[in-house]
């Protein structure tokens, strides 16, 4: 009889069991079984073969993304008969450089190239937006505030993945279990229930605890300038900012719109009041807003929105014989990577420390060996951890300055 869901989720079980497959790979394990050869050692590496493309013009694809579900594919294949080498998650990596290299018995891991992918496209692509987005900043805050456009069985892997491209938190209320406070103002609904602005940011203020900052979401009824003079004669002092929720929907100049609204603060005495935008936003608009002068974003649809990576998982040696499809370079491989300009080199495994070819540095080895036998070698770090990972490394390759 079939399981019986509500919301039709796949659990972590069914996952763990490789129920999430693409049938065919169940067919070639048959056929491989009925040929005798599904035990045959092989080795797989796992390589974007392109990254999407930008929102800023000329709309370029990216050079570079961030590495996320890592962890999850160690979780995956714990207990299986496989050796892993990966980049940590965190890592910069480049379209075509493998990011992890999979040894064992095909039988071991064939079924599970499904969610091993799902894992690392999906989380890399919601990684490497949101580090787009952060360097579009400028450095200031970025905030997830996109958790309602994705299914919520995945809410907190999402939001995990966020934080590890950069973001500086999220909306979420499970996010603390990754050791983060959830992070947000007000929606539209509160000023509208209780029929003006005023009456709804005093009893905001009344109602919350001293350490949640008051942010008054200022265009419900009247203009973006209007409403911010209303929140600051409000709550005064006790205003922390103001929250302009429709650059993607109003008419008019965004830019110019937070230029008066930070002059007509400015000029009230005001000027710690920060200038908070979401609704809408990429790294484009973004970029165009932090210049105008607002100083945090909380950014939805295009951070949990996007577009996985095209990973690519590919036997490229059997039983210690070189061998690969077309357009795939065949050979069990290392992955050194520079320490002072952070490029990598891909050589034939075992073959040593190569010189980097940009600065002449002698590189240092890329992958850590995370699983030998289905035995987890590593201790998983925090997501708090794992962000500085690739914050360091765009200020290291001068992509961000803060």
């Amino acid at each position: 009889m079939a399981l019986q869901r509500d919301f039709y989720v796949v659990t972590e079980e069914e996952i763990k069991e490789g129920k999430v497959v693409d049938v065919y790979f169940l067919r070639t394990l048959e056929t491989m079984r009925r040929l005798g050869i599904s035990r045959k050692r092989v080795v797989a590496e796992i390589a974007a073969r392109s990254l999407p493309k930008s929102r800023i013009p000329p709309y370029e694809r990216w050079k570079w993304g961030v590495l996320a579900g890592v962890e999850e594919v160690v979780k995956l294949l714990e207990g299986r008969e496989v050796d892993v080498y990966s980049l940590p998650d965190g890592s910069l990596f480049h379209p075509k450089i493998p990011v992890m290299r999979i040894e064992g018995p095909y039988e071991e891991f064939g079924a599970l190239e499904t969610s091993i992918l799902g894992f690392l496209c999906s989380l890399s692509g919601v990684a490497s937006t949101a580090a787009h987005v952060k360097i579009a900043a400028k450095g200031k805050p970025v905030i997830n505030f996109g958790i309602r456009r994705n299914h919520p069985a995945i809410s907190l892997a999402i939001e995990r993945a966020s934080i590890i491209g950069g973001c500086d938190g999220s909306s979420g209320i499970l996010i603390e279990e990754l050791g983060f406070k959830p992070l947000g103002t007000m929606p539209h609904a509160l000023m509208i229930v209780a029929g003006d602005q005023v009456t709804a940011w005093k009893a905001f203020d009344e109602a919350m605890p001293e350490e949640v900052p008051r942010i008054a979401l200022v265009d419900t009824f009247y203009d973006e300038k209007t409403e911010a003079i209303m929140a600051a004669q409000a709550l005064g002092e006790k205003l922390a900012g103001v929250r302009l929720d429709t650059p993607g929907s109003r008419r008019g100049n965004m830019e110019e719109i937070i230029r008066e609204v930070r002059w007509e603060l400015d000029l009230r005495g005001y000027k710690n009041v920060k200038i908070f935008l979401s609704g809408g936003l990429d790294e484009y608009s973004v970029e165009r807003y932090a210049e105008a002068g607002a100083d945090a974003f909380g950014v939805g649809t295009r951070i949990t929105g996007a577009s996985p990576i095209d990973f690519g998982l590919d036997v490229v040696e059997v039983e210690g014989k070189p061998i690969a499809k077309r357009g795939i370079r065949s050979g069990s491989k290392d992955l050194y990577r520079c320490p002072k300009c952070l490029s990598y080199a891909v050589v034939p495994k075992g073959s040593g420390a190569p010189s980097c070819r940009k600065c002449g540095t002698e590189m240092k080895a890329a992958y850590v060996k995370m699983l030998e036998n289905g035995r987890i070698l590593i201790s998983f770090e925090s997501v708090s951890r794992i962000r500085e990972r690739t914050l360091s490394q765009l200020r290291k390759l001068g992509l961000l300055k803060s």
